[in-house]
């Protein structure tokens, strides 16, 4: 996923980058002036419009850091929360004071990709390490940055995984790709045109501003075009409206997109009737309401409501950064180094980095909303669909 686009930040970020590698002392693990305490940001939107899919994970985070502090070890972590509300701009400011002043030695995130781009130069010249729970634009890992992380596929995998099970299940001769513009939105939408372009279905699409006041434009293309299905890149804040107004207009298609609005907003936000049948698809294993494993128990106890999107991922990307500091290494560079022999069973999946910081594991679950409640279909490989 991905915040707005970050159009003239990068120079600032360029500027501000090699004033901040002279004071952050490469990660250095003195925050507490003895090296008992290293302070991990975590960065995301925690009160934006798409919050819902940052609080999660924010929250495992939190939980693994807890636990681990409860053991008592030589060092401990302080979890520093930096809210971006999903926007490049605030965070290049934020990390400049992440790194300059509070003097973080890791970051969990950012959560999303517009953000990641952002930020992704600042953490590699000042050897911070990051791992994200969230971001899944391909294009992070191609910067050839060696200090980026994260525990989710990407869009390359998701959209292609969406696009081959409606293809499977519906065997449709048309498309429709909408997307807003921002950068998950308009890379997930890119992966769904290609597939059906390879597959041999036809596709039209469209694009409109992320704060566009309304999507009238976009039905009327949707209604001349008539698709057999309808895929949507974005999050559920312009998703759930969109899904109102395609309903509204009399488009009876199917509705797919992906994790940006994998979130119960996307039913409010379209209404009950209007989303019913909608698929969504998620690089992301969330159990069904009263399902219990060990991870959702402790969740559960300790914030009163079921995992959500992410969560789990969170949990394993501050699992990640704490073995490592387990393990004895209190600085960016040592932790970094560490990451590269992470082999381990998360709370999500096998937690295993691929030496350009990727995941070894790709697998994308399928969601349908089913009776005004999101149901996991399971893999998508395997999901069957509902009506």
């Amino acid at each position: 996923m991905s915040g707005v686009r970050f159009g003239r930040v990068l120079a600032l970020a360029a500027a501000t980058s090699l004033a901040l590698a002279g004071c952050a002392g490469g990660g250095s693990s003195s925050n507490s002036g003895d090296g008992s305490t290293l302070k991990i940001g975590f960065m995301g939107d925690l009160t934006g419009e798409n919050s819902g899919i940052v609080i999660p994970p924010r929250n495992g985070a939190q939980l693994a850091i807890e636990e681990y502090n409860a053991t008592n070890p030589k060092t401990k972590i302080e979890l520093k929360p930096y809210d971006s509300q999903g926007k490049a701009d605030q965070a290049t400011s934020l990390i400049t004071t992440a790194i300059g002043s509070d003097k973080i030695t890791a970051l969990i995130g950012p959560a999303f990709s517009g953000e990641s781009k952002a930020i992704g130069g600042q953490l590699e010249q000042n050897k911070i390490p990051s791992v994200s729970p969230s971001a899944t634009n391909p294009g992070l890992a191609k910067n050839n940055w060696s200090y980026w992380h994260r525990v989710v596929a990407n869009d390359d995998d998701q959209g292609p995984a969406i696009a081959n099970f409606l293809i499977t299940a519906k065997s449709p001769k048309s498309a429709f790709v909408i997307s807003d513009d921002q950068e998950y939105s308009v890379g997930l939408a890119d992966a769904f045109v290609k597939t059906f372009k390879d597959k041999g279905v036809a596709v039209q699409t469209d694009k409109f501003p992320k704060d566009a006041p309304d999507y009238s434009s976009t039905v009327q293309k949707v209604k001349a075009a008539n698709p057999d299905i309808i895929t949507f890149g974005g999050y559920y804040a312009q998703g759930g409206p969109l899904l109102k107004q395609l309903r509204d207009g009399g488009v009876k298609a199917i509705f797919a997109t992906g994790d940006g609005s994998l979130d119960p907003q996307l039913v409010s936000g379209a209404g009950a009737a209007a989303a019913e049948g909608a698929v969504i698809g998620c690089p992301c294993n969330i159990p069904d309401a009263g399902a219990t494993n060990e991870f959702a128990t402790k969740y559960k106890a300790k914030f009163n409501v079921a995992p959500a999107i992410y969560a789990s991922e969170g949990y394993d990307a501050a699992t990640a950064l704490i073995n490592a500091i387990k393990a004895g290494n209190t600085t960016g560079e040592k932790i970094n180094e560490f990451l590269k022999t992470e082999d381990f069973k998360g709370a999500s999946k096998q937690i295993k980095f691929k030496a350009n910081g990727e995941p070894e594991t790709a697998a994308i679950n399928v969601y349908q909303v089913v009776g005004g409640v999101i149901k996991n279909l399971g893999a998508s490989t395997e999901a069957k669909i509902t009506g």
